[in-house]
């Protein structure tokens, strides 16, 4: 955990590139994360190498890209065309990250998963808790990578889970949660299981210190979660005296704990709101607050509002290419103090080192999980000491699930590392006890916080110093290198002429002075650098081509006839000076340098809805402008919308135009679900009548040529198959792995079809902010979500927004809808013809910009069809003219 599992295992990967493709699976969160390290570490990778499985339908690119980063959540059992896809594809390297996620033998995932790691020649499982809690999890990991080297489940069980019947009166259960013979286990677990701990790798990683902060709720908050936990005691006490008064007592004893995890919550909410604000009054702290009930991450995020500082929330509706955007605020923006965090949704795999303190307002079944969302701030980078504080509230269920925590940390400490641990977590203060149960009562003395903190800062060193030169002695090398410029003469490369160095040409022949002189500057310690590095020998790379990256910000580079340079930069470090990731022949040549400066600057220029389609492009381009052109120049015309009957009509008319044995297949979405029924349909009227006949409105038609193909439902050409033709009904799979022949068509495709996509995809592309007046009003929408209602309307007021009718700001306050605070618009009108324009033709306007600019192409509409009318009266006579008399 933070100690560099995702770079190793890339190396690994690299070390068998020849037997590649590569299969990357890890949960949804890190997806961006992986194709960020991907991208930096493997420079031969081009953009289109790597294909990002984004749905369970999203099979068009696994046949053809070296690598496939797949999410956890797309391996479900509807996911038929992706597991086919998968299957076909035979990954020869898997590497399976957080592979904890295969702990249940009967998920979906780890079925799903399981052939695929057997059947690659090479497989690597990451993880830092291999055991969340018991030995059980770590079976289907063996299996993976080690069949039947333990045995059966049921020998392993017996004899490492100490596996046994349990009686929950008179009902008996399997029950393998136990552990026995955990020595031996972890020796044979050492043959193929590789442990890295902190302590032997990172020994200057700055110490990690837990506090445990028991108090006493108030009574009324208390009570609910008092009176379920003292039930749950005497129904545990009867089980143990095998006087049971109720007829299913292990579904009793489970819905008391589910009942008192969730008043526990409710019942902390006010002390943890209060021990946030206490903490947010030592200035520049920057701090964690983890929560698993939606209760507790709401008030949680009602304290940072009513206090008016800058934070992050990520949970589980925040998608995933915005958690990376969030990380990186709050790592960067020193105003972004506090990070609100659901455990399960970012427990794993995100650095936040820029946080010192971390608070777990909630506790969690697993010591796994716990650990892992520690960690978020104790890795690889952080420079002061972490100081974790778990919230323990006494006579609830807290007090149970630390015991059981412990418990479960004595088991996988024994099965992983060979000795017993615990959750070492020393009593907090008093004073921190007497707030959480007085907070009226408390001043915190933020002094003597501020002057630990200095001293860690100054005390700790980042890790990464051990690696890079010491910017001090760069600077110095740098001021002794301008010294000696100014002292020293130059030499003329024509006539060996020694000039002034003031001079720009040569003295003797007028020869221009060259760029490139020899210098050598010696360090503080004496040690000589060689810094002679003639321009003249960089080559030169005229005309470069660009493509940008279709998931990330980097930026690839091509030669004048497209061939890659393996070379690679993100735009925003370039912008501030950062070269490193460009060899010095773009640092030091003119003509390369200035090429990418020339790019930077165009780039810079383009709405963030240009770059973005630009991306998603995949084109090589000299310049942003010509790119824009000729996808511009290549886009076919389209109506605005495309809806069920627009599709079928367009089907059934290509299928007759092919001819022969057509057959036409409707696509039905059960509810909830989203795989596909199929049926063949003859034509229109048979399509209607199928539809009322099954009560449903949703499908699309979609024809099959005479060879049996079937056709893309954008542009009606034949779709990739991966598995042949096929004359008979494919709801088997077969040829009918997706609906549409290339990532472009079911981009325009969904665009047209989908508004939900459209807001989703402008959203990712500008975040949410009006382009008129500039208001972030995705931001703002979630300022008056997480907003307690009284402060919603003092939100509202102060904004942009305010302008809006009273109804729909009551609205607002009542019940927040994304919906009422932004708008994609046309930026040309649908009736001015914008409505057959892809992307770049969409912007996002606030609902107060929005509403004016339809009512000003409301206006332009009437005086259009005014000056319309007006023109077709005067060109025609009226009738009565023929019936007078002359």
């Amino acid at each position: 955990m933070g100690l560099g599992k995702t770079v190793q295992a890339i190396a690994v990967a690299c070390a068998y590139r020849g037997e590649w493709p590569l299969l990357v699976v890890t949960p949804s969160s890190l997806k961006y994360p992986w194709i960020e390290e991907l991208e930096r570490w493997v420079p031969e990778l081009q953009p289109g190498d790597i294909n990002l499985v984004e749905s369970k339908t999203d099979t068009i690119s696994i046949n053809s890209s070296q690598v496939t980063v797949l999410g956890y959540g797309l391996l479900t059992t509807d996911a038929h065309a992706l597991i086919q896809a998968l299957n076909r594809r035979r990954f020869a390297v898997v590497v399976v990250d957080e592979s904890h996620y295969l702990k249940s033998r009967n998920a979906a995932r780890t079925k799903i998963l399981l052939p695929l790691i057997q059947g690659a020649t090479r497989a690597v499982l990451l993880t830092g808790t291999p055991a969340l809690g018991r030995p059980e999890e770590l079976f289907m990991q063996i299996e993976a990578l080690y069949p039947k080297s333990f045995g059966t489940w049921s020998d392993y069980a017996t004899k490492y889970c100490n596996a046994h019947y349990r009686y929950f009166g008179s009902r008996r259960q399997w029950d393998c949660r136990g552990a026995s013979n955990l020595d031996e286990l972890h020796q044979r677990l050492s043959r193929f299981m590789i442990r890295r701990l902190k302590a032997d790798v990172l020994p200057q990683l700055p110490p990690k210190v837990r506090q445990r902060i028991p108090f006493d709720l108030p009574k009324e908050a208390a009570k609910e979660a008092s009176a379920s936990f003292a039930q749950w005691e005497r129904l545990m006490k009867s089980l143990g005296s095998g006087v049971v008064a109720v007829d299913n007592p292990f579904s009793e004893v489970m819905g008391l704990v589910t009942q008192m995890y969730k008043q526990t919550a409710v019942a902390k909410a006010g002390a943890v709101k209060g021990y946030i604000k206490m903490m947010l009054e030592a200035e520049q702290l920057k701090f964690l607050v983890f929560a698993h009930h939606l209760t507790m991450l709401q008030a949680c995020t009602e304290a940072l509002v009513e206090a008016k500082v800058g934070y992050i929330r990520i949970d589980g509706s925040v998608p995933s290419s915005e958690r990376i955007k969030l990380v990186h605020k709050f790592q960067n923006d020193p105003g972004t103090r506090v990070a609100v965090l659901s455990i399960q949704a970012a427990g794993q795999g995100l650095t936040l080192t820029a946080a010192s303190h971390v608070v777990f307002s909630e506790l969690y079944w697993n010591p796994g999980h716990m650990k892992q969302a520690e960690d978020r701030a104790h890795r690889i980078g952080q420079t002061s000491s972490v100081n974790v504080h778990y919230l323990i509230a006494n006579g609830t269920f807290d007090t149970v699930m630390w015991a059981m925590l412990n418990r479960k940390e004595t088991v996988t400490g024994s099965t992983l590392n060979g000795k017993k641990e615990y959750l070492k977590a020393d009593e907090g203060d008093k004073d921190k006890w007497e707030f959480l149960s007085f907070a009226d009562v408390w001043t915190p003395s933020d002094r003597a916080a501020e002057i630990v903190f200095k001293f860690e800062k100054e005390k700790q060193h980042d890790i990464r110093s051990f690696f890079s030169p010491n910017t001090a002695k760069v600077r110095k090398r740098k001021r002794k290198r301008k010294e000696e410029e100014e002292a020293v003469s130059w030499s003329c490369s024509s006539c060996t002429y020694s000039n002034s160095v003031l001079l720009p040409y040569c003295e003797l022949c007028a020869n221009p002075r060259s760029t490139d002189f020899n210098l050598s500057v010696s360090d503080d310690d004496g040690e000589m650098e060689d810094t002679t590095t003639p321009t003249m020998t960089h080559p030169v790379h005229p005309h470069l081509q660009f493509c940008a990256s279709r998931h990330t910000d980097r930026v690839y580079l091509y030669s004048k006839d497209g061939a890659p340079l393996n070379l690679s930069f993100v735009p925003l470090n370039i912008k501030v000076n950062n070269w490193e990731e460009l060899p010095e022949e773009f640092r030091l040549q003119q003509e390369n340098h200035n090429q990418v400066l020339k790019f930077l600057q165009e780039w810079s220029t383009l709405s963030s809805m240009k770059q973005k389609l630009l991306r998603r492009s995949g084109i090589l381009f000299h310049s942003p402008t010509l790119g824009l052109q000729r996808l511009a120049s290549t886009q076919r015309p389209h109506t605005s919308t495309r809806s069920r009957d627009q599709v079928s009509e367009a089907s059934l008319s290509r299928a007759q135009q092919e001819g022969g044995n057509s057959f036409y297949c409707l696509y039905k979405k059960k509810t909830s679900k989203n795989f596909k029924t199929l049926s063949f349909v003859a034509d229109l009227s048979l399509l209607c009548l199928y539809r009322k006949q099954t009560s449903s409105g949703e499908g699309y038609l979609q024809a099959v040529d005479s060879l049996g193909l079937p056709l893309c439902l954008s542009c009606q050409q034949a779709c990739p198959t991966g598995g042949g033709a096929s004359d008979t009904c494919p709801a088997e799979g077969g040829a009918w792995d997706t609906a549409f022949c290339s990532h472009k068509c079911q981009e325009e495709f969904q665009l047209r079809s989908s508004h939900s996509y459209m807001r989703s995809r402008v959203l990712e592309a500008e975040n949410g902010v009006c382009q008129h007046c500039g208001l972030n009003a995705h931001q703002l929408f979630l300022q008056v979500r997480d907003a307690p209602p009284t402060q919603r309307k003092e939100l509202l007021e102060n904004s942009w927004l305010a302008q809006l009718s009273l109804k729909q700001l009551n609205e607002m306050i009542r019940s927040p809808v994304e919906g009422d605070f932004w708008q994609v618009d046309h930026m040309v009108p649908v009736y001015g013809g914008g409505g057959q324009c892809s992307m770049e033709n969409l912007q996002t306007l606030c609902s107060v910009c929005h509403r004016a600019r339809t009512s000003q192409q409301a206006t332009e509409r009437s005086l259009q069809r005014k000056k319309m009318t007006r023109k077709s009266s005067s060109s025609s006579s009226d009738i009565s003219t023929f019936f007078i008399r002359k």
